[in-house]
C-alpha cells in the first residue's frame, strides 16, 4: 500500500491498511494509524500523529514547525484523531513549548481546501472548515462547529459548541455557543437555528436558547443581570454551556 515514489523515515510508524500514495514524504518519528490514506505528494513531518481511516489530500503539509518567532526547535507534537477528511492543501502546524507542546484535532473532522490551524490549536469533533478558514494560534473550537470560507480567528479566541462562523468573518473576541457570527469585525446575528435543529435540538430547547440570546444580547440589562436573570428563570444542559462560556471568557465575547 506504499507507492515507489513514497520517502518514509525509518523511524516511521505505519499501522496494517496505511495507504501512501505517490511522492509523499512521512518523516522521521511519525504515527500513523490503520486505514488512513494520504493520497499523494503530502508532507507529513516529525511528532506527527494521525488515527485511524483518515483521509488527507494531495499538497496538505501536516505538522509543519509552528509559525511563532519564538520557536527554537523544541520537540512538539500534533496529535489528528479518527475519521477526519483534510482536502488539498491544508495547513496544520505542530504546537509551542510555550503553548503546551501540542496541537490537537478530534474525530469526524472535514477540513477543506486551503483551510489553516495553527500551533496549539485545540479542535474539538464533528468541525467543518470551508476553503480558506484560518485558526490563529491557541485557537479553541468545540464539537460540531461550522466555519464557511475565507473566515480568519485571531489567536487565542474560543469558539463554542454548535456555532456557525460565516464566510468572510473577522473573529476578534470569543463566540458563544448556538450562535451565528458574521461580518468583517464578527457580531452575534442570532441562534444558529438550522445547525441546531440538523443536530437534533427539540423546539423546547431551542426556545430557551432564543429567550437566553434575547435577554444577553437584545436587552438592555447589564452582563452580569442578564446572566443572573438567566440561572434563577431557565435551566437545562445547554443553558449551563451558554452561561459557563462566557463567564469563562478572557478575550469578551462578540455581541
Amino acid at each position: 500500500m506504499i507507492h515507489t515514489t513514497a520517502i518514509i523515515h525509518d523511524n516511521a510508524r505505519l499501522d496494517e491498511g496505511v495507504h501512501i500514495g505517490p511522492y509523499c514524504i512521512i518523516e522521521e518519528g511519525v504515527y500513523i494509524k490503520k486505514g488512513t490514506q494520504l493520497l499523494g505528494h503530502t508532507i507529513i513531518q516529525t511528532g506527527t500523529e494521525i488515527g485511524e481511516y483518515c483521509t488527507i489530500g494531495p499538497f496538505a503539509s501536516i505538522g509543519g514547525p509552528p509559525q511563532d518567532i519564538t520557536y527554537k526547535g523544541e520537540h512538539t507534537r500534533l496529535v489528528i484523531g479518527n475519521n477526519n477528511i483534510i482536502k488539498e492543501y491544508v495547513t496544520i502546524n505542530r504546537g509551542t513549548v510555550h503553548g503546551g507542546g501540542m496541537t490537537s484535532v478530534g474525530n469526524n473532522n472535514f477540513i477543506m481546501a486551503y483551510a489553516h490551524i495553527a500551533h496549539d490549536c485545540k479542535v474539538g469533533n464533528n468541525v467543518i472548515m470551508a476553503n480558506c478558514a484560518t485558526l490563529a494560534g491557541h485557537v479553541e473550537v468545540a464539537d460540531y462547529v461550522v466555519f464557511a470560507g475565507l473566515c480568519a480567528v485571531h489567536q487565542f479566541c474560543r469558539i463554542g459548541k454548535h456555532a456557525f462562523v460565516s464566510g468572510i468573518t473577522g473573529v476578534p473576541k470569543d463566540v458563544p455557543p448556538f450562535m451565528i457570527a458574521a461580518g468583517s469585525r464578527a457580531k452575534l446575528y442570532g441562534l444558529n437555528i438550522v445547525g441546531l435543529e440538523r443536530h437534533g435540538f427539540s423546539k423546547e430547547e431551542i426556545s430557551k436558547l432564543k429567550k437566553a440570546y434575547r435577554l444577553i444580547f437584545r436587552s438592555s440589562l447589564p452582563l452580569h443581570t442578564s446572566i443572573k436573570v438567566i440561572q434563577e428563570e431557565l435551566e437545562g444542559e445547554n443553558i449551563e454551556e451558554l452561561v459557563s462560556f462566557i463567564a469563562s471568557s478572557k478575550r469578551g465575547i462578540c455581541r
